[in-house]
This record gives C-alpha cells, sequence and structure tokens, in this order.
C-alpha cells in the first residue's frame, strides 16, 4: 500500500503542536518534507523563518529523525552536532535579512520584535528595582 496522503509533522515522534507551527512558519507542514530535507536543512529553516534556535531542539530533531530518543546525544556525538548547530545558526545570521528571521547572535533567540521593545524602553527590566530601605 502506498501513501498518498501527506502525513502531518506530528506523527513523527517528539513533535507536537508548537513544533509544527514553528517549521510550517519555515513551510515544512507533513512529515515526509522534513524527513527528505533532514534535520540540518530543516532546522536552518526553522530559524531563518524566525524561530528561536535552540542547540536541545535541534538534536532532539537529529535523534528522533534517526529514529533514537533525544537524551541518547551524549560525549563526542553531541560535541560534533554543537558544532554543526552553531555553524548552521552563523551560516542563517549572515544570509540577507528578509525581515522575518530572528536574532541568532545568541541562543535565546531573541526576537527582532523584543529587541525593537527593548530599544523604546518596554523590554524585559535588565536592572533589579532600587531596594526597599
Amino acid at each position: 500500500m502506498t501513501q498518498t496522503e501527506p502525513l502531518p509533522i506530528t506523527t513523527i515522534s517528539g513533535i507536537g503542536p508548537a513544533t509544527a507551527e514553528g517549521f510550517a512558519r519555515a513551510g515544512i507542514v507533513d512529515a515526509q518534507t522534513l524527513r527528505a530535507m533532514g534535520a540540518d536543512a530543516a532546522y536552518a529553516a526553522w530559524i531563518a523563518a524566525g524561530n528561536p534556535p535552540h542547540f536541545i531542539g535541534y538534536y532532539a530533531l537529529v535523534m528522533t529523525l534517526q529514529g533514537r530518543p533525544w537524551n541518547d546525544c551524549r560525549g563526542a556525538e553531541k560535541a560534533a552536532l554543537r558544532v554543526r548547530f552553531d555553524t548552521m545558526k552563523a551560516r542563517v545570521a549572515a544570509q540577507p535579512d528578509t525581515g522575518a528571521r530572528a536574532d541568532v547572535s545568541n541562543d535565546k533567540g531573541r526576537l527582532r520584535l523584543e529587541a525593537a521593545l527593548d530599544e523604546i524602553g518596554l523590554g524585559l527590566r535588565r536592572t533589579p528595582p532600587p531596594a526597599r530601605p
């Protein structure tokens, strides 16, 4: 029996509704497309679409596409994936800005909206409030 309808991306173990939403923003809406792209290309598209980059999310995707649990990643393999992740972030950050991409200068993946809110004084409070007497 051949599969004619694309399977929802959430049929991949470990991908829930929030992650599926992020991949949809990147144009990846079904399991076959994600598997065909592979973890690196799919996660680069994830970042370029403005989703925040997280190393754990990346290596969990690599593991799940290999049919392995996310916490199976350790030691030298994890260190090698960290290098791939950092290289990917740098490559995406160097691409021309489309206005939709996240600021990928740090692991927190701070979005441009947050940076703009900071600039006008509406962002997160960065200094503690004064101590009470």
